[in-house]
């Protein structure tokens, strides 16, 4: 067990917890098996980003077999419109969102070629759908045909394109531009300029810079100084000043932490002690604190910040894809 801990602080021992990877694996994979509960219908619009999450969550927890390969690979395909971009279930409008999911899923899968075979105009088809939001005039990009800029979408485009090698086909100059103008004097990123600094824009923002090659332009000590504050008395990490801490804040911040070599400023072992209590030890899954209802979202980004922190038992991520690191060096090498 590696755990990451700051200068100056003392060891803290972790709970009696340990990670119940099986009871986790298991309720991942029964998901998909609970299609006569109100709550299946109700989180339809999230259908092709929990198929990435559990698919993800399961590679973490050494399973990468644990869903049927051509079952998931065929549902994925079913979500993709006319247009090049995938929805969230089959039927659904194309969004960026959706599209970077199943660009993930296929990539994790080793499938990227079935787009060519039994996809809709095979991965430049994909790749031009997300090139089409970018805004012309600023960088940014819009999450569908509605115009909503976050972001949360340029990041996406970042991610997904450089997953198919079409990085090319967007103005990335621009991109990382408007990033810089989202930049805030706490060292923080918002969603647009001027917005909030937020931690989930935070790691969106760090995360398309490293893809572009320009975490130069970041100011690391002013933003590891702002995300180590994060970390609230009980171990866990929010989102902002003044929040309740919420286990997926272990992938926001903890990722973003990573990727500009501060992940040492916060105390690993009272994190992981924080993550461990919020899993579900008889059902499996992890919530979002203590004692809430367990969901494949918070399952998802628990384990992932387990493994930013080297946790025994969790695979290795990728902290700027959130993909298995394992997957991204064979992808990225080619």
């Amino acid at each position: 067990m590696s755990l990451v801990s700051g200068p100056g602080r003392a060891p803290n021992t972790l709970s009696d917890q340990k990670l119940c990877i099986e009871k986790h694996v298991e309720y991942i994979k029964k998901l998909d098996s609970r299609k006569d509960e109100l709550e299946y219908w109700l989180t339809e619009h999230l259908r092709l980003n929990g198929v990435y999450w559990g698919l993800t969550a399961l590679h973490l927890l050494g399973h990468p077999d644990g869903l049927p390969r051509e079952d998931a690979i065929n549902f994925v395909l079913s979500c993709q419109r006319d247009n090049g971009g995938f929805g969230a279930a089959p039927g659904h409008d194309a969004h960026i969102l959706y599209t970077v999911s199943a660009v993930q899923i296929l990539v994790t899968l080793d499938a990227v070629d079935e787009l060519e075979k039994r996809g809709l105009g095979g991965k430049r088809k994909v790749g031009s759908f997300i090139a089409g939001l970018q805004d012309k005039e600023t960088g940014s990009f819009m999450g569908d045909e509605w115009g909503e800029l976050d972001t949360r979408f340029l990041y996406g485009a970042f991610n997904a394109l450089s997953l198919l090698n079409l990085l090319d086909l967007v103005d990335v100059d621009k991109a990382v531009s408007y990033v810089q103008q989202c930049e805030n004097l706490d060292g923080g990123y918002g969603v647009s300029p001027g917005a909030e600094s937020h931690a989930g824009q935070v790691f969106t923002c760090v995360g398309a810079l490293a893809i572009a090659g320009r975490l130069d332009l970041i100011d690391k000590d002013r933003l590891g100084g702002w995300l180590s504050e994060r970390q609230v008395d009980n171990g866990g990490l929010n989102g902002r000043p003044e929040k309740l801490e919420d286990a997926c804040y272990s992938w926001w911040v903890g990722a973003s932490l990573a990727m500009i070599d501060k992940l040492h400023w916060v105390d690993g072992s009272k994190l992981a002690a924080s993550l461990l209590r919020c899993q579900d030890p008889e059902a499996g899954g992890f919530a979002d604190r203590p004692g809430h209802a367990v969901d494949v979202f918070h399952t998802h980004f628990a384990l992932a910040g387990l493994s930013l922190l080297k946790y025994e038992g969790v695979g290795e991520i990728d902290p700027v894809y959130c993909l298995p690191r394992s997957i991204t060096k064979k992808v990225l090498s080619t």
